[in-house]
């Protein structure tokens, strides 16, 4: 990549964040159904036209980029050494995701919490969601030699994608109290050992 993709590439980077914060932070003050592409663009010191650029509305700028994104993760998920067992190895694969997150835990807590104050735009999450773990488990199916319809790798993507989102729940919950990283670490070592209760008064 020449110096010039480089720098045009962070623009867009910086634009698109922008535009997603920008919504986020209009949205937190009024509700969805009272901001609009077009004060969300001229907040951002943009054109509508550069909004759509970038999203194809105001959800999908509210909600920005997915927790994970799939095909990243698959190919992350490939790099770990083929004997590492399924959970362990997803776990491994998400670690640049939680790091991502941690230094961005600002955008995330006032995401997480608009997308609470605001429950319609819970069927894009769930529908991304679905997708995820679908493409993760045809991931984790291939890794096993496993059929892609086999239960095993859905039953493993599902269980995963639901303790990390209880993770980032309890995380953003603490307002960050404790690292996402440690979080997830105790519930993928839990789901690991088979879910054992844990210990009165924990």
């Amino acid at each position: 990549m020449t110096t010039t993709e480089g720098r045009r590439d962070r623009r867009k980077r910086q634009t698109r964040a922008a535009l997603s914060m920008t919504a986020l932070k209009m949205v937190a003050e009024r509700g969805i159904d009272h901001v609009t592409v077009d004060e969300i663009s001229e907040a951002a010191g943009v054109s509508p036209r550069t909004f759509f650029n970038y999203f194809t509305g105001k959800d999908q700028a509210i909600i920005g980029d997915q927790v994970v994104d799939g095909s990243r993760l698959v190919a992350r998920l490939a790099a770990v050494p083929p004997r590492t067992p399924a959970l362990a190895a997803l776990h491994a694969a998400l670690a640049e995701v939680l790091d991502d997150m941690q230094a961005h835990r600002e955008l995330w807590f006032l995401r997480m919490r608009v997308v609470e104050g605001n429950p319609t735009l819970l069927p894009r999450l769930v529908s991304a969601g679905v997708e995820n773990e679908r493409v993760i488990a045809e991931a984790l199916a291939a890794r096993l030699g496993l059929p892609a319809d086999h239960p095993h790798p859905a039953l493993v993507s599902a269980v995963a994608g639901t303790a990390l989102r209880v993770c980032m729940g309890q995380w953003a919950r603490s307002g960050g109290e404790r690292a996402l990283t440690d979080l997830v670490d105790e519930a993928f070592a839990a789901l690991a050992a088979g879910l054992p209760p844990p210990p009165p008064g924990s």
